[in-house]
């Protein structure tokens, strides 16, 4: 992470250089569009400390039958995530599992009521919303996060709340074409007439996972195989038994 200063705020030092052997160029910076991070950054020694649970993650399982995990459902809007979260939960609810599902639109009623939807405020939603994930997952709970989240840092966030081995990232894949058709709460016809901003897709970027640990083609699948396959993911990365074998137990 590097320190730069806006070059509208400070001249002298939103200026670079950059050398590349014989070549040479320069210009100024702008944090236009990038979330103000520095607050995140900030520790207060003493004010802070850890409070150590008495049940731990084995007993949790135990009593389950499962292990707490965050499966974090990431998309454009209209590509299923919604569905596939809620069929899903329904699902496991009813095969025994303890299970909750984190939607988008229901965070911003609550939780993120006071957020907009610049760069900025979609940050601090998605950094919200993964930290409450990672408590029900330390809680011993399925978690099915639907969120667009369109920008890997902010899953990267999400990712190191929950920690590496509880985080699943499910990249719900359609293309833009494929989800203005959708269009259910007709948003990206609003988006195109102007009447919402910062859209994902039309006039805000959407940046596709790299490495997902699963993806699923909702233009290739229908709901029902979409959901199966969900499921089927679900039930296998949350297995104690499976838990037991990767950790040589």
């Amino acid at each position: 992470m590097l320190a730069l200063d806006p070059y509208r705020v400070n001249p002298a030092t939103g200026r670079f250089m950059l050398i590349d052997e014989f070549a040479v160029g320069g210009g100024v910076t702008s944090i236009e569009r990038f979330a103000d991070e520095r607050a995140m950054l900030m520790d207060r020694p003493g004010e802070r400390f850890v409070v150590e649970h008495r049940v731990t993650a084995e007993a949790r399982a135990a009593r389950a039958g499962h292990r707490g995990a965050v499966f974090w459902l990431t998309g454009l809007s209209a590509a299923g995530k919604s569905t596939i979260a809620i069929e899903a939960e329904n699902r496991l609810f009813h095969l025994g599992f303890q299970v909750y599902v984190l939607d988008g639109d229901n965070i911003r009623r609550g939780l993120a009521a006071d957020l907009g939807f610049s760069h900025d405020d979609r940050t601090e939603n998605i950094r919200r919303a993964g930290e409450v994930a990672a408590l029900f997952a330390e809680a011993g709970f399925i978690v099915i996060s639907a969120f667009i989240s369109p920008y890997r840092e902010d899953r990267a966030r999400a990712r190191a709340a929950a920690g590496e081995g509880s985080f699943h990232e499910v990249y719900v894949k359609a293309s833009l074409e494929v989800c203005e058709k959708r269009d259910p709460k007709g948003l990206y016809r609003r988006a195109r007439a102007g009447e919402i901003g910062d859209f994902t897709g039309i006039s805000a970027p959407y940046e596709e996972p790299e490495h997902s640990e699963l993806v699923i083609d909702t233009e290739r699948l229908a709901p029902e195989e979409a959901v199966e396959a969900f499921v089927d993911y679900c039930r296998q990365a949350v297995s104690v038994e499976r838990g037991r074998s990767e950790t040589g137990g």
